[in-house]
């Protein structure tokens, strides 16, 4: 079964407020999305394994703990899942990064596919899936869906946003999956944007309407 983490550190609550604020600019904005996902990457990837590595300090010979195995991959979902990279690739710089990129039909809300280019040996990697809003559930679940058609059962997604609609889709469609959410929100309106949320993240982060 898969776990819901819903943050509750302060930073990460401070951050979001502000992100909300009609009044924050791009440039700030693409700054404090960074922040967060670089604030909920330290707790996604607590359960990395490690392994023992002989290094030489100044004072002696020591085992010490490292990455063990491949390392991650990095999917973000397209457009606004960019805007979360950086900040994942601040942790674990080494990280591999791949593309998935959706567009959702203004009138039926549904996901659509434009672009798909994966890490190598994506099957063997522990993917993390960003997107800054979890409104409907369908570009994340048609994402993950992407992935584990490649083979890839380690998976983890991870928004600043979600709406308990698209939480309980994700959920039901892939229970197997961990979740993480900076802030769960009131509900979706009736153009499925998420309420309170904080408008098109897209367009936010990009300075685009």
């Amino acid at each position: 079964m898969s776990k819901v983490i819903i943050m509750d550190h302060p930073l990460i609550k401070h951050k979001i407020s502000l992100l909300r604020d009609e009044r924050t600019g791009t440039k700030d904005f693409r700054l404090l999305v960074e922040e967060i996902a670089m604030l909920m990457g330290y707790e996604a990837l607590r359960d990395l394994p490690t392994e023992l590595v002989e290094v030489k300090t100044p004072i002696a010979e020591a085992y010490v703990p490292m990455l063990a195995g491949r390392k991650l991959a990095v999917v973000p979902i397209l457009r606004a899942g960019l805007g979360m990279v950086n900040g994942i690739l601040a942790l674990v710089p080494s990280a591999k990064v791949g593309h998935i990129g959706l567009y959702r039909d203004e009138v039926t809300h549904e996901p659509h596919e434009y672009y798909c280019k994966l890490p190598e040996n994506i099957d063997q990697r522990l993917v993390i899936l960003p997107d800054p809003m979890l409104a409907t559930g369908g570009s994340a679940i048609q994402a993950v869906d992407f992935i584990k058609a490649k083979g890839c059962k380690n998976i983890k997604f991870m928004c600043i946003i979600a709406a308990p609609e698209g939480l309980e889709a994700l959920k039901k469609a892939h229970p197997d999956i961990d979740i993480y959410v900076g802030n769960l929100d009131e509900r979706l309106n009736e153009n499925a944007y998420i309420v309170p949320g904080l408008g098109d993240a897209g367009d936010r982060i990009f300075g685009t309407k």
